[in-house]
């Protein structure tokens, strides 16, 4: 599949789930709403930066730009909603000098995460690498705002993950409406798909997802990136992230699922969680949202 494809089915989906709680209208994004929506986080997490002192231990995963000695390089994409471009970054090492040693992690080197800090406009894609390290990918905003580039890979020679971030911000006229309390249900090209389970800060929680078509389960998903489906879940305000892969063995080549994938997930806190379920059927991906409350 190539790049152009993936691009659009990642963005299919979102719409329903997002939507209708976020309008556009004729006033530029305000600066403040990253820091506005991080300090409502760190009120609802606890009343504490999730950036703060408390020890590299306790800093949620995927909320730096630096970490386990490697850095996201700056970020450069089109400047302008609609135009074609390209989006490209460097992983750098201690030195300064661009990582060019990947090890594979769910078949691919590197995992890009692109989601507006609203949650809307996600996407999931995997850039190509040049040989002196930069990572590219043809790229096109569909919307203003302020965004969250997440880096999602594993260095050559280690068996832990790394995920950098950075904020770019895409100028234009843009309201961000509140984000739904909560949502279990998505319809996404002809599917519905539901979520079933509670998540519980700072312990493992089951969550299943269900996929049917015109009230029928699916029960032909196909293996994607090494899994019958993959599960994003971000900490709406910090965006604190994680990034899940379904219970049980790994796929065989020619194996389908369904209708149900099955994720134990352990996100850090209590709070409000916007999560992202890729699935593919019949050679095509897509994906559903949610978003997820829970209590302190």
């Amino acid at each position: 599949m190539n790049t152009a494809t993936r691009l659009g089915l990642y963005a299919a989906g979102l719409a329903l789930a997002f939507g209708a709680a976020f309008t556009v209208a004729g006033a530029a994004i305000p600066k403040t709403v990253v820091a506005e929506r991080m300090a409502t986080a760190a009120q609802a997490h606890g009343g504490h930066d999730s950036m703060g002192d408390m020890g590299d231990a306790a800093v949620p995963h995927g909320v730096t730009l630096a970490a386990g000695g490697y850095q996201l390089g700056p970020v450069r994409a089109p400047a302008e909603i609609g135009s074609a471009g390209t989006l490209s970054f460097t992983i750098d090492d201690a030195a300064g000098h661009p990582l060019r040693d990947y090890a594979m992690s769910h078949d691919q080197e590197l995992h890009l995460i692109v989601v507006r800090t609203d949650g809307s406009e996600f996407r999931h894609v995997h850039p190509e690498r040049t040989p002196d390290g930069t990572w590219t990918i043809p790229w096109i905003w569909r919307a203003a705002g302020s965004y969250r580039v997440f880096a999602d890979f594993v260095p050559g020679g280690s068996a832990d993950s790394v995920t950098l971030t950075r904020t770019v911000d895409v100028a234009g006229p843009v309201t961000l409406g509140p984000v739904p309390t909560e949502v279990r249900t998505a319809r996404v090209d002809g599917f519905d798909v539901t979520i079933a389970g509670d998540l519980r800060g700072g312990a493992s929680s089951e969550l299943t997802v269900s996929v049917a078509k015109n009230g029928a389960p699916v029960a032909t998903l196909q293996p994607y990136l090494g899994a019958f489906g993959h599960l994003v879940v971000l900490r709406d305000g910090d965006l604190a992230y994680l990034h899940v892969h379904p219970k049980g063995a790994d796929p065989q080549p020619g194996q389908v699922s369904g209708p149900t994938v099955t994720f134990a997930a352990e996100t850090p806190s209590s709070g409000r969680y916007l999560l992202y379920f890729d699935f593919k059927v019949d050679g095509a991906v897509h994906t559903a949202a949610f978003v997820l409350s829970q209590d302190h």
